[in-house]
């Protein structure tokens, strides 16, 4: 599951993505202040989009939102004040979590990418990335295989030039972070931050901190 919220840029309006589906595929009902996406043949539910979304709960920070328990409670309620008979699970697991560089070495079938050995908390994991100022002991956001990106992209494992990447390294571009936090390439993490823990909670934390 992958919730946006930006009340500036978009309104009161809360965005739920479940499933990555094709455009042509997609199909909408409304349903008072909810907007169910639907696949066009199988009905199945991909997300929805919650109008008003701040009278249903409170809405902590902006852009893409730590899914938790109480952010899963506003949009159950969402869901049952707008006669949409169905469940908003919590994840099993975070789908954006930091991890730590430990070991860096050069693709060896392409100059500009990198085989990255990266600690996520419970083990060790491949990724391959293009960033130029990736280095070791770096403290990074990762996006799981599984993850849907702010764009509705799902990430996969795959093979870049023949090396298996499992996830990838983000940059705060691509997680539609704060515009000053937007510097060239993968966005580098304080050392607060603690490997293995979910990214977004953390960073929400932190925020509200300042």
């Amino acid at each position: 599951m992958n919730v946006f919220y930006n009340k500036q840029g978009i309104g009161d309006t809360l965005l739920v993505s479940l499933k990555e589906i094709a455009k042509e595929k997609r199909k909408t009902e409304v349903h008072g202040n909810v907007a169910r996406l639907y696949h066009e043949q199988t009905k199945e539910t991909t997300g929805y989009t919650i109008f008003s979304a701040s009278s249903y709960g409170a809405i902590h920070g902006e852009g893409m939102l730590a899914v938790d328990a109480e952010l899963i409670a506003l949009i159950q309620k969402a869901l049952d004040e707008n006669d949409i008979n169905e469940t908003a699970a919590l994840p099993e697991a975070p789908s954006f979590v930091v991890g730590y560089l430990e070991e860096i070495e050069k693709h060896p079938d392409a100059d500009k990418l990198n085989v990255c050995q990266v600690n996520i908390g419970n083990g060790t994991t491949q990724i391959v990335c293009g960033a130029s100022n990736i280095e070791e002991g770096q403290k990074v956001p990762v996006a799981l295989p599984g993850a849907y990106m702010p764009t509705g992209m799902k990430i996969k494992k795959s093979k870049l030039r023949g090396v298996a990447s499992n996830g990838m390294i983000c940059s705060a571009k691509e997680l539609v972070l704060p515009s000053h936090l937007q510097k060239e390439g993968i966005y580098i993490l304080d050392e607060e931050y603690v490997t293995g823990e979910d990214f977004l909670s953390q960073y929400h934390a932190k925020k509200s901190e300042k």
